[in-house]
């Protein structure tokens, strides 16, 4: 157990939540990407829309606590609970930040959740050497980077072509009232598993701090209080949108229709759900991204700016190597003092 005055214990959570805030603002374009890129809704409504089903997922966690397993594995499963110290965490934090900041400022849709992942386990290290490292936990999260995109879009073709195969008899604009009607459900579906999977990321990190310095009481758990204000702060930031980083989501890396809308936020959803059933920390842009190009590809190949989704997939693979390397320098900073 680390003691920590109280103060400073605030002072961390503050950071976690500004996190948690950033997480939302930096990801609102995986939320809202399609039904903007295809006019569905406007800007302002998209947000608004994506942020109010961001919040709602709380309501679904609290519905089915199986949900809500990625918390555990953020809070005990990447580094042993028992080595973290509040400068593990600040580390972890500093390090996921400064790495969401650069690629927002740049409007690259780079991985909030492997930001944090790469933070920690890079401050972690930095505090505790190798030994401390859940292999377990950080292998299922690596493994995740590969798969995610890769099933997100073929998921995404395999609904496309299902899909444009039951509305073959339907006419023009009856398909796409359809699909209109359709995209905006799955849109909201998915919204509420990026809500679901990236609030609990910040959730382990106060659970682990908490735990850490011997103000959580009994079992490693997350209380109420630090799940809502979870979702409240990534609510808040996804309201707030990174409208640099839904420019090369909604338009860069293909022309979405509504059919196409509907088929990447429902693949999508569908991805979301199913690793937050089983404690994987996703990452919703890679997710995402592999059902936009999915739904490119299943119209034809070169419907797809591979370029930018090759810039999109570097920006991945350093992610987790950059934001360990300054999570470990903020970490070995506060042993200056």
């Amino acid at each position: 157990m680390h003691e920590l005055a109280l103060p400073l214990l605030i002072g961390l959570i503050a950071v976690a939540l500004a996190f948690d805030f950033l997480n939302g603002l930096h990801d609102a374009a995986n939320s809202i990407a399609t039904v903007v890129a295809t006019r569905l809704l406007r800007p302002g409504q998209a947000v608004a829309f994506a942020a109010f089903f961001n919040f709602a997922a709380y309501f679904l966690s609290l519905a089915v606590p199986s949900l809500h397993k990625v918390a555990d594995t953020i809070g005990k499963g990447l580094i042993d609970k028992d080595l973290i110290t509040p400068a593990v965490v600040f580390g972890a934090l500093v390090g996921a930040m400064f790495w969401n900041v650069v690629t927002w400022l740049k409007g690259i849709p780079s991985s909030s959740s492997h930001a944090l992942v790469g933070g920690l386990i890079g401050s972690g290290v930095a505090h505790a050497g190798l030994t401390g490292v859940q292999w377990s936990g950080l292998n299922k999260t690596l493994v995740a980077i590969v798969l995610s995109p890769m099933l997100g879009m073929i998921l995404a073709m395999l609904i496309m072509l299902v899909t444009s195969w039951l509305a073959a008899r339907a006419t023009p604009r009856g398909a796409e009232r359809s699909f209109r009607v359709l995209h905006l459900i799955s849109a909201a579906a998915y919204s509420v598993g990026h809500g679901l999977n990236d609030a609990q990321k910040t959730m382990g990190i106060i659970a682990v701090l908490l735990y850490s310095t011997g103000y959580l009481s009994g079992e490693f758990h997350v209380p109420h209080w630090v799940a809502i204000s979870c979702y409240v702060a990534i609510g808040l930031g996804t309201l707030t949108g990174g409208w640099r980083i839904i420019k090369t989501m909604g338009t860069g890396i293909t022309k979405l229709s509504q059919h196409q809308g509907f088929s990447a936020s429902a693949g999508g959803s569908v991805m979301l759900f199913a690793a937050s059933w089983l404690g994987i920390p996703v990452s919703t842009t890679h997710t995402i991204t592999g059902c936009i190009v999915g739904a490119g590809v299943a119209r034809r190949v070169s419907a797809v700016r591979w370029g930018v989704a090759k810039n999109v997939v570097v920006a991945w693979i350093i992610t987790i190597p950059a934001s360990a390397a300054v999570g470990a320098a903020f970490y070995l900073l506060t042993t200056l003092f």
